[in-house]
């Protein structure tokens, strides 16, 4: 090559390597661009900002959703043709920040979409939770702090006999085509509908609780006049509301419900089972493989649970091993308070350990509580969230003290409060990914935190460990009994008796649990199988990184995702391995330790 050439071809390269480089990052900012476009616009629909280009939304706080069937076509076709601008974009032209955001937000809104098809707001409760019993939370009533608060809040009470009469409608069309709850897990299900129902003091109601202690920039006169409006609504619309919604539970739904007990039995029920179990594990897995998943870990588990029965100095079966745990009274606190009291002590625990495990601790804090009553006979054990954990006090006698810090590790910290909070901190993050929660990130770190309990010193006794290894052959059984329901037509009996031989769950747990899974298909699938994806993307760093491996920033690095499909996290945790697994630049307004 001569040299002319040479310094041609070299000139050439100095020219347009940067004019290469621009064109490319201006392509990024244009496929940025529109994609903010997208999400934005779609996000302010969704959350009722605005209307958005197609749709309707709430033009403001002071309304209740509207809920009826065309409405939910409304969602559908607005959902769909997002879908469709998504599809439309070049991916890769995207920058690296946002190809996770589209991962994230694709999958959120083909869930929508997904949904909407097979009209699932035809059955707009299950044995866990319920738009009646969820009421409350929806109203906001635990963040007023201003007169245009509560003024909003009391025109959103008005209006729940109108969206309860929406929701019975669309229970109606689900009726028709046999799209149900089914029949087998609905008893005693009317109780917190009846509790309000039949309510004669309005201000006993939970809904009248944001009134009993207002806020002092309130004047007097004005919070007087909120408390009589309130006293007023809740006796004449919604108290009524819910005896109508009574009534049509008992003497309309009860006698129509279904049945069966399988999702494949649902019309279309085997595209829709394996919707559910996409949109709860974010894995493509069908439910055979699912199932075997679950044998082989039942069959791990069940070998550490023997050898930890041993060291309890127990002699006897298995079986007589958890006969002894659900009949003695000396694993059950004998009051509500005691059985709090326990939590917040294991809780504290947990609180001076935090430090050695992670780097970044969020602001935010959690407060402990027990479940309201008129839902705890059919509720779980707990319930954790970014500001309050759930601890239910209903029946002692199932609630076994051996398996509570685990079930606290589980729920509050370094659980679903601590995931949480640290996703609401994180301001560098789109709405839809701070306010979004993918079940299989979200339980699958949650139940990997009950395995941090070891390293932390928790499980101080051979029974506390053994309420470990329950909890985890908890989370496997439940990859055998959803599968075994929804897909191999199992009876609520042999899923009972399943989990009562290979748990040391008490039968009342046992019962609410599989009845949770009948109602609420695919959802019990997504702890173990996220719990094993996070142990899995442990080892390979581990392994990767060697002595450069930093638990810490493990921890920050997978945290500081947000809740993300499990995909997108192993994506993530391969770039921490590429960078010999740096502290990550954990953007939020978080506590630094």
């Amino acid at each position: 090559m001569n040299r002319m050439l040479l310094g041609g071809l070299m000139l050439a390269a100095l020219v347009l390597g940067p004019l290469a480089q621009a064109r490319a990052q201006g392509q990024n900012a244009d496929a940025d661009a529109r994609f903010k476009t997208i999400y934005t616009q779609e996000w302010a629909w969704r959350s009722g900002a605005s209307s958005g280009p197609r749709g309707r939304a709430l033009p403001d706080n002071s309304r209740l959703d509207t809920v009826d069937a065309k409405s939910q076509q409304e969602r559908l076709s607005y959902w769909t043709h997002v879908l469709s601008e998504l599809d439309a974009l070049d991916v890769k032209a995207l920058s690296p920040a946002n190809q996770v955001n589209y991962a994230v937000y694709h999958r959120q809104i083909a869930n929508f979409v997904s949904d909407g098809r097979f009209k699932t707001w035809q059955m707009p409760f299950n044995s866990d939770s319920a738009f009646w019993s969820d009421l409350y939370e929806q109203l906001g009533g635990d963040q007023l702090r201003s007169v245009a608060d509560y003024r909003a809040y009391l025109q959103k009470l008005a209006q729940v006999p109108r969206y309860f009469a929406q929701e019975e409608a669309d229970m109606r069309l689900g009726l028709a085509r046999g799209f149900s709850v089914p029949r087998a897990v609905l008893d005693g299900r009317d109780r917190s509908i009846a509790e309000e129902a039949q309510r004669k003091n309005p201000t006993n109601s939970p809904y009248y609780k944001p009134f009993r202690q207002m806020p002092g920039n309130i004047p007097k006169t004005q919070a007087e006049a909120l408390r009589e409006r309130a006293r007023r609504v809740i006796a004449r619309q919604l108290t009524p509301a819910y005896a109508r919604l009574l009534v049509f539970f008992d003497h309309v739904y009860l006698p129509r419900a279904r049945t069966t007990l399988a999702a494949e039995s649902l019309p279309d029920g085997k595209a829709y089972y394996r919707q559910q179990i996409l949109q709860y594990t974010t894995l493509n897995l069908g439910p055979d493989a699912i199932h075997s998943i679950g044998l082989r870990e039942v069959a791990r588990i069940h070998a550490k649970m023997l050898r930890t029965m041993r060291a309890t100095g127990f002699n006897g079966s298995f079986f007589d091993f958890l006969t002894y745990l659900r009949t003695n009274p000396r694993f059950y606190a004998r009051t509500s308070q005691e059985l709090l009291d326990k939590t917040a002590w294991v809780a504290k625990e947990v609180d001076g350990q935090l430090s050695r495990l992670f780097g970044h601790l969020p602001r935010e804090r959690f407060t402990i509580e027990p479940v309201p009553a008129g839902i705890a006979p059919y509720y779980t054990s707990g319930r954790g969230g970014p500001s309050v954990y759930l601890v239910n006090t209903y029946d002692l006698k199932s609630r076994p003290l051996y398996d509570m810090p685990a079930l606290t590790l589980h729920e509050s910290y370094p659980g679903h409060a601590l995931q949480l909070e640290l996703a609401s901190e994180a301001n560098n993050q789109p709405a839809f990914r701070r306010d979004g929660y993918i079940s299989a990130y979200g339980e699958g770190w949650a139940l990997y935190s009950e395995y941090l309990g070891n390293v932390m010193g928790i499980y101080k006794t051979p029974y506390q460990r053994f309420g470990f290894l329950t909890y985890q052959m908890w989370r496997a059984c439940r990859l055998v009994v959803d599968t075994g329901i929804h897909h191999m037509g199992w009876s609520r009996q042999k899923a009972i008796n399943y989990m009562l031989a290979n748990t040391a769950l008490s039968r009342r747990e046992i019962e609410n649990e599989v009845d949770r899974y009948i109602s609420w298909p695919g959802q019990a699938l997504s702890y173990e199988l996220g719990y094993m994806e996070i142990r899995r993307l442990r080892a390979k760093a581990e392994k990767a990184l060697g002595s450069n491996f930093n638990i810490r920033a493990f921890h920050d690095t997978v945290l500081s995702t947000g809740s993300v499909p499990l995909p997108v996290l192993a994506r993530r945790i391969d770039r921490f391995i590429a960078e010999g697994g740096p502290e990550p630049a954990f953007s939020c307004d978080c506590a630094k330790r």
